[in-house]
């Protein structure tokens, strides 16, 4: 089976997020189980970078009203397609935004191209390509179904089925009504079943739409999203194709987060090492300017956003260093957040140390050094941080909600007594419901044969790609036998 996934970033190519590592891990979670992956991202700078001398495969005269080329090249043994498009993707800043961190104004225009790109690949349009599944993810890809079903020439006998991913759908891609004109799509695809969404165009909602399925990045999440309060205007067409939704959570790659072989680390470890987490633990002291000491250090490795929940956890910092926590904090976001979490490192200096951006090494060295990630998130589709705290024996403290609450089991007195619990999980995201989970995890810290089962037992847990990667190959599977 030939599978097309299309998406905005990869690892190890390009990275802003989470949405990277889930792409880049797919096609090693897929083949064990016969899915051969090829994995179709837009021509970045870093892209054209990190690929090298890669080959020129096809040819657009004219893309979404511009020249552009498909270029071929496989990095770190994974297959790629790279389209290469520069007035759309050869430019300073980030991937969604210019250098001051406003979106790019022709971001409708930068991703219809790769979707319409992927349709091509997905139709057989493009000779020498045949692929049986395209796969899109997120709002940047989403647009792919849509073109197969509307593009008169980008449709023909070797339709691939196709597979719509929401990663978070808080972010759908909606855009002026102006821009339907320049999209080459037939005039009846602006219509209320077809791209038109609150009389402008939605490139989520297109995609969801026109997807042979709909998929979301855990099973809670595909619950909550039917409700107004997590489906963010979208409930009621993900309730009308509930038929079709399911949720598959994701996994984490053990070749690239693995605490026995992690060079981030200042000592590898294991479940059964766990004594040599304190050098990594001084050197997370030392990095974040933290006193020394054995009380528990609490760390944040997240977007600084509302939806983070990092404005409650702002609020609840002096609570948290009165219950006798550090903390280590590597973010950025909101501006304002920003501020109240470097003011708070002012105000407690060697109790709470903040590292504005973003830094890979340095987030490895936080899961394995600091004792307990903090996740208040008001909506979580999956979450990967407390994957990652699991492997590395860095306990969750987690609200209940999407994929935080299908991975971490709370440490209440029955899952205690059963060793089962992995970590902390508190409902509602507020002052007093934070406060009372870190004053917990400062509890359960305090009584070391119990944190050490906790930290064992979410190492010992199985995150990798390995169910998740046969869930996707299952229903790539049934979409073609249908």
């Amino acid at each position: 089976m030939h599978l097309l996934s299309t998406a905005s970033e990869a690892y190890p190519l390009v990275k802003t997020g989470g949405l990277a590592d889930v792409v880049g891990a797919l096609p090693a979670a897929l083949a064990p189980h016969g899915v051969a992956t090829t994995t179709l991202l837009p021509g970045y700078p870093a892209v054209l970078k990190a690929a090298g001398h890669a080959k020129p495969v096809h040819r657009w005269p004219k893309l979404l009203g511009g020249e552009a080329r498909l270029l071929k090249a496989e990095v770190a043994g994974l297959d790629f397609l790279i389209l290469d498009a520069p007035a759309l993707y050869a430019r300073d800043g980030g991937l969604y935004g210019d250098p001051t961190g406003i979106d790019w104004p022709d971001n409708w225009r930068r991703f219809a191209a790769l979707a319409r790109a992927a349709a091509d690949l997905a139709s057989g349009a493009v000779e020498d390509y045949t692929f049986d599944i395209l796969h899109a993810h997120d709002w940047q890809a989403a647009m792919a179904p849509a073109y197969l079903r509307y593009a008169p020439d980008a449709v023909g006998a070797t339709r691939a089925k196709t597979v719509v991913t929401v990663h978070n759908i808080a972010f759908q891609g909606r855009f002026d009504a102006s821009v339907f004109a320049e999209l080459d799509l037939p005039r009846a695809a602006f219509a209320l079943d077809g791209v038109e969404y609150y009389g402008g165009v939605g490139f989520l909602k297109a995609g969801l739409e026109a997807a042979d399925a709909i998929t979301t990045v855990s099973p809670t999440y595909a619950e909550e999203i039917l409700r107004p309060e997590f489906g963010m205007g979208l409930e009621g067409l993900i309730a009308a194709r509930s038929a079709r939704v399911s949720g598959i959570v994701n996994g984490i790659d053990p070749a690239v987060w693995s605490p026995a072989r992690d060079p981030h680390l200042a000592q590898p470890f294991t479940a059964r090492t766990l004594t040599r987490r304190r050098a990594s633990k001084r050197a997370v002291e030392q990095a974040f300017a933290l006193d020394a000491g054995d009380g528990p250090i609490f760390t944040v490795v997240s977007r600084l956003t509302w939806q983070k929940g990092m404005d409650v956890l702002a609020w609840s910092l002096d609570d948290l260093v009165a219950a006798g926590g550090r903390l280590a904090l590597l973010g950025s976001g909101d501006a304002a957040l920003e501020s109240a979490f470097l003011q708070a490192a002012a105000r407690h200096p060697g109790r709470i140390g903040v590292r504005i951006g973003y830094d890979e090494p340095l987030s490895h060295l936080l899961q394995g050094g600091a004792d307990a990630i903090l996740i208040p998130s008001r909506f979580e589709p999956c979450g990967l941080t407390q994957l990652y705290g699991l492997a590395y024996g860095c306990v969750p403290v987690v609200a209940r909600t999407g994929g935080l609450a299908d991975t971490v089991i709370d440490a209440n007195d029955a899952a205690l007594a059963a060793g089962v619990a992995t970590g902390i999980v508190f409902d509602g995201v507020s002052y007093d419901a934070l406060t009372r989970a870190i004053r917990r995890t400062a509890a359960l810290y305090a009584r070391p044969d119990v944190w050490t089962t906790l930290q064992r037992n979410g190492m010992r847990a199985d995150f990798s790609w390995g169910r998740s990667g046969r869930r996707y190959a299952d229903l790539y599977r049934s979409l073609i036998a249908a």
